[in-house]
């Protein structure tokens, strides 16, 4: 890291240097629960902590990041333990030339085929070490080359990951292709006792896409190929996959409208195929469902099938202007969205436990034909009621198959109402509470929500929530929080109860075991 450092410092002498970074530690003191499943650790304190620290200057960028997680946060995974420098980088920057090497993130396209990214709340960081060429001949065409091992938990995967990415710019229109290879060494696999694979030491995945924004409107075609790639996530199946996405959107003033169709098949693209989990994936692929913030529409959560998934998704809203007949004194906006995800159709049969496909090789993972994974619609109304109080309301119907998902349980219908208000008494002082209830005949039936949180600008802020389940266990998940934030400090101490389930963000889901006890957050940004 020094080394990195240093160099960023020396090159950029000449120039201003500007220096930014960050701290962010989470803590929990855990204690064990019977009743909701918490269990008993060795360890006083699990911790996830961060360091981050960037130097800027007119050519030359540096930065590096230490990580803590010897004693890991519950839901994480056994290999994310360990401590250590796994980020530093050097980036040059000149008129049209920009050159990294060092760890970096990028992404082609939609992330179809290629996206390194860092999402700390489900424990992913799929950075490169390598480098990595940005280069713009003219303000509307951009080319990038890039070449390295991806980073896997405190280690590197063995294959190689190599791609190069085009846009071209023309007036309202962008064209885009991509190219990514992964190079990686023959291992023995074994699908019985008897047949050893010979598995392609290299996988090729290609991208196209062309986009129009003219005004209010959008259009969006892109399609993305790979060639075979068996691995553990497909039962080492050797077929090709693909992706097909279209998207339409339009806005105007006060209104705004989403339209967007996905077809995948077959693309789980990791850099090692023999890894499960969350790491190691080289793409993306965004969900089409709406991605919660309350309690109990983010309940259930789905993300989206690597093995192959139709997906539908309509997205509107609209504002209705003051002083009209719905719009009111201060105005009323109305939002709606629907999504809709089923499997694909390729005559898979179920047997003993396995599906068998073409090629002849059976797979231990589920694949339904022509069955519904998900759907959701929702309604949203944001309603100002005086310039104290500003309501939000919202009905969720929701069908999940838990047995896509978690393996077992069946569909479960819900629908879902919530009830939020916040009520400024003055600049200072704000009272925001939440009443969410939670309808079904399925799983563990009804559930119950509530929450009050006062804000005492500029410094503080009280939280006091109950998650509670109406229906079969009558267990309460309390939570009471008190958080402090001063100029670039923010610490926020709490204790309670955590339920079991999944935590879900931009497509990718983390199972997260049940945990009570003491919980101790600090941010800091200079």
């Amino acid at each position: 890291m020094l080394s990195f450092v240093l160099l960023g410092v020396s090159i950029s002498a000449s120039g201003q240097v500007h220096v930014s970074g960050s701290v962010q530690s989470d803590v929990l003191l855990p204690q064990k629960d019977d009743r909701i499943g918490a269990e008993e650790y060795d360890e006083f304190a699990l911790t996830n902590t961060y360091a981050d620290v960037s130097l800027m200057s007119k050519y030359i960028d540096a930065g590096a990041r230490m990580e803590f997680m010897q004693y890991p946060l519950p839901g994480f995974e056994k290999n994310f333990k360990g401590w250590g420098v796994p980020h530093a980088y050097v980036k040059g920057h000149f008129e049209k030339l920009e050159v990294t090497a060092g760890t970096f993130y990028d992404q082609f396209g939609s992330g179809f085929i290629f996206r390194t990214y860092e999402e700390r709340s489900l424990g992913i960081d799929n950075a490169l070490l390598g480098g990595r060429v940005v280069y713009k001949p003219t303000a509307q065409i951009t080319i990038k080359a890039l070449t390295g091992k991806q980073r896997q938990y405190w280690s590197l995967a063995d294959s190689w990951i190599s791609g190069a990415d085009a846009e071209w710019n023309i007036s309202d229109l962008t064209f885009g292709a991509s190219f990514v290879n992964k190079h990686e060494g023959q291992e023995v696999i074994m699908t019985d006792v008897t047949h050893k694979l010979n598995l392609p030491e290299n996988v090729n995945a290609f991208d196209l896409r062309v986009q129009l924004q003219r005004k209010g409107l959008g259009l969006m075609a892109e399609y993305a190929w790979k060639s075979q790639d068996p691995s553990f996530d497909n039962g080492y199946i050797f077929r090709k996959g693909y992706v097909a996405m279209l998207s339409a959107s339009y806005s105007k003033r006060g209104s705004s409208i989403l339209i967007q169709a996905k077809r995948s098949d077959n693309m789980s693209f990791r850099s090692e195929r023999s890894v499960t989990g969350t790491s190691s994936f080289i793409n993306h692929q965004p969900a089409f469902t709406t991605e919660h913030t309350y309690t109990l529409p983010s309940l259930y959560p789905y993300a989206t099938n690597p093995w192959g998934e139709w997906a539908y998704q309509i997205e509107t809203a609209h504002t209705f202007q003051k002083k009209t007949a719905l719009g009111g004194r201060y105005g009323t906006t109305v939002k709606v969205n629907f999504s809709h995800i089923h499997d694909i159709d390729h005559h898979w049969k179920y047997i003993n436990g396995s599906f068998a496909g073409s090629d002849g090789y059976g797979s231990t993972f589920w694949k339904w034909g022509d069955r519904m994974f998900y759907q959701e619609w929702n309604v949203q109304v944001d309603k100002k009621m005086s310039k104290s109080l500003k309501m939000n309301l919202m009905y969720m119907n929701q069908f999940y198959n838990k047995t896509v998902v978690e393996g077992e349980g069946g569909i479960i219908h819900s629908d879902i109402l919530v009830v939020e208000g916040k009520y400024s008494f003055n600049k200072k002082v704000t009272l925001r509470a939440e009443a969410q209830y939670l309808f079904t005949k399925d799983d563990l039936g009804d559930w119950a929500f509530g929450l009050t949180e006062l804000s005492l600008a500029p410094h503080w802020m009280i939280s006091l929530s109950d998650l509670y389940n109406v229906g079969e266990t009558h267990l309460h998940y309390y939570k009471g929080s008190v958080t402090f934030a001063a100029k670039s400090h923010r610490v926020q101490l709490g204790y309670g109860r955590t339920k079991a389930g999944y935590n879900c963000s931009g497509g990718v889901c983390r199972y997260v075991p049940a945990s009570k006890g003491w919980m101790l957050s600090y941010n800091y940004n200079f």
